[in-house]
């Protein structure tokens, strides 16, 4: 093992279940929660702007997504930036650039303009990959899943913003959730910056953010997490983002009653986030997938027909929101146990990018497919073969994957099975 490895595994080892690794760990998901929160803004507003400018389906779905598709690959460069810079500096920065689009939308009405704000807002996004790197250098493999999945309840700002973007505009005046969560920003930069700490002994690799970056796309096992998670997280992506509009066309639901059910289809998901790292800590993050995934693809064809929304079409979506957030967590579960621990901000970075984007494609394509067909029903089923295959790949393929250790193989941490193709046959 390098000097760097060592002195990883011993702070890891040394800083759990301090009080130093509860604080932060509580900072980095009110971080997480906040800057989802400013992300998810436009999704519960996308219905009004398609009403109000007199958008087609699928512009209306482009507005939603753009955000996702900045914040997905701003993962990349954000999370190589973390290992280098630590969480202490890049979430008050983060946060702090994050407030211009927000305070942006209180001023702009026109699609080009939504757009190019949308495009910004995005960098709130990219937090997600700050959050994971550090959590991870603060706890050990043990129990290094469920901090991640606790890590992960921070989605819940994409709930808080469908629950509460639409009130709060309709009793307070449209400037209000803008305003709110501008003002949240900036006092979570402060905060952050006044309480996060690296762990102890942490070592800033050594080279550019972007040579890390070449360094883990090298990895076999980068894209085998990548695909998993834009299916899991995408999903979950895909639904927090398009789910209003899906449900107000589908089943003539108002704003409100479309925004506050997406809502709690959020907050299932958040909820099951820790519980799918409890599970791979308890067992291993594979079987969990498996069957996650294997649920989904049964759920998404069932509501590929359309039932009545209560309650058939309500547990469908429950169901999903379920496993999709359960399978989230497993993959980063699992993301811990395989990624080099030098690198596992510039690992998160990429496969968090996949996660995005996994969530930026669906609304797209069901936006054009109702266009055309009038129909949610392709979408959903191409969602069920998607989660099938996914399901099919983790049993057959994920299964020799080895703890990676520091300065052995090819590369350090590479996992030899799954990275390099040799190693078990």
């Amino acid at each position: 093992m390098t000097s760097t490895g060592k002195a990883r595994a011993a702070a890891a080892t040394g800083a759990a279940g301090t009080p130093g690794a509860t604080v932060n760990l509580i900072v980095v998901t009110l971080g997480f929660t906040v800057n989802f929160w400013a992300w998810a803004l436009l999704g519960p507003l996308g219905p009004g702007f398609k009403e109000r400018l007199g958008l087609s389906f699928a512009a209306q779905s482009l507005l939603v997504a753009v955000p996702v598709v900045v914040g997905s690959l701003g993962r990349i460069p954000v999370g190589a930036l973390t290992d280098r810079l630590g969480a202490r500096i890049m979430f008050p920065l983060l946060s702090l650039l994050t407030i211009a689009p927000v305070l942006t939308l209180t001023v702009v009405d026109s699609y080009p303009a939504l757009i190019a704000t949308g495009f910004v807002l995005g960098l709130g996004g990219t937090t997600f990959a700050i959050g994971v790197p550090h959590v991870s250098a603060w706890y050990p493999p043990a129990r290094k899943g469920f901090a991640l999945g606790v890590f992960g309840i921070g989605m819940g700002g994409t709930a808080i913003a469908n629950f509460s973007t639409v009130r709060l505009a309709d009793a307070y005046g449209k400037n209000t959730p803008f305003l709110l969560v501008a003002g949240l920003l900036a006092g979570y930069a402060v905060l952050a910056f006044l309480l996060l700490r690296d762990p102890p002994g942490r070592i800033p690799p050594a080279g550019s953010a972007l040579a890390r970056v070449v360094d883990v796309g090298r990895l076999g096992v980068t894209w085998q997490l990548c695909f998993l998670y834009a299916v899991g997280f995408g999903g979950f992506v895909a639904f927090s983002v398009y789910l209003p509009a899906y449900l107000r066309t589908a089943y003539q639901l108002t704003a409100d009653d479309a925004a506050l059910r997406t809502a709690g289809f959020v907050v299932l998901a958040v909820i099951a986030r820790p519980t799918g790292g409890w599970l791979s800590d308890r067992f291993h993050p594979v079987p969990v997938l498996v069957w996650c995934f294997t649920g989904t693809a049964l759920f998404a064809v069932a509501q590929a027909f359309q039932p009545p929304l209560m309650p058939a079409a309500t547990v469908a979506f429950l169901g999903m929101a379920a496993l999709l957030g359960t399978a989230s967590g497993a993959v980063f579960a699992l993301v811990g146990k395989v990624a080099p621990a030098d690198k596992v901000g510039a690992v998160t970075g990429v496969v968090g990018a996949a996660g995005g984007l996994g969530g930026f494609i669906p609304p797209l394509i069901m936006g054009a497919v109702y266009g055309v067909e009038q129909s949610y029903a392709i979408g959903l089923m191409l969602l069920s073969d998607v989660a099938l295959a996914a399901a099919v790949y983790t049993a057959v393929k994920m299964r020799g994957l080895t703890t990676p250790t520091a300065g052995s193989g090819t590369r350090p941490g590479t996992p030899r099975t799954a990275a390099t193709g040799r190693g078990r046959k």
